[in-house]
């Protein structure tokens, strides 16, 4: 009984200070992180090279694992490639009406947060900073939908 007791009393333990890290974070930093999400995505949309920078790091690492023939590869985009495949239309030949744009903040903490991506063709994760001052994405993992048949 008691071991059920100390097992029980853990996980509020958890429970508490994990919905203490979370209601910490302001309804700004929030907002910010969704914009940045937004500057994102919608500028891949709309073909706005100044929008999807202004959401970048310099820095900025977005990668996928691809596999082929049962090896898989790590290919990788840098803010500048992201940034000129914008520039050259990059999500503009998608349909307003099939441009999916939804955004989840998985988790914050401090100066760093987690955020999901569900686009029209992928799925991005987010790992978006606080850099002087300002919530910027550092890096992106992504993975394509599977084609629809």
């Amino acid at each position: 009984m008691k071991k059920i007791l100390l097992t029980l009393a853990i996980i509020l333990t958890f429970c508490v200070v994990g919905s203490y890290a979370q209601s910490t974070v302001s309804d700004e930093d929030k907002a910010a992180i969704t914009a940045t999400a937004l500057d994102y995505i919608e500028g891949w949309y709309a073909g706005d090279a100044e929008r999807m920078e202004r959401a970048l790091h310099p820095d900025l690492a977005k990668r996928i694992v691809m596999t082929r023939d049962g090896r898989s590869m790590l290919q990788q985009m840098s803010a500048m490639g992201l940034v000129q495949g914008v520039k050259r239309g990059g999500g503009k030949n998608t349909p307003p009406e099939k441009q999916q744009k939804d955004v989840t903040i998985l988790d914050v903490f401090e100066n760093a947060a987690s955020v999901k991506v569900v686009a029209s063709d992928w799925i991005d994760y987010l790992h978006i900073a606080k850099f002087n001052g300002r919530w910027v994405i550092v890096n992106v993992l992504w993975e394509l939908k599977p084609q629809k048949k």
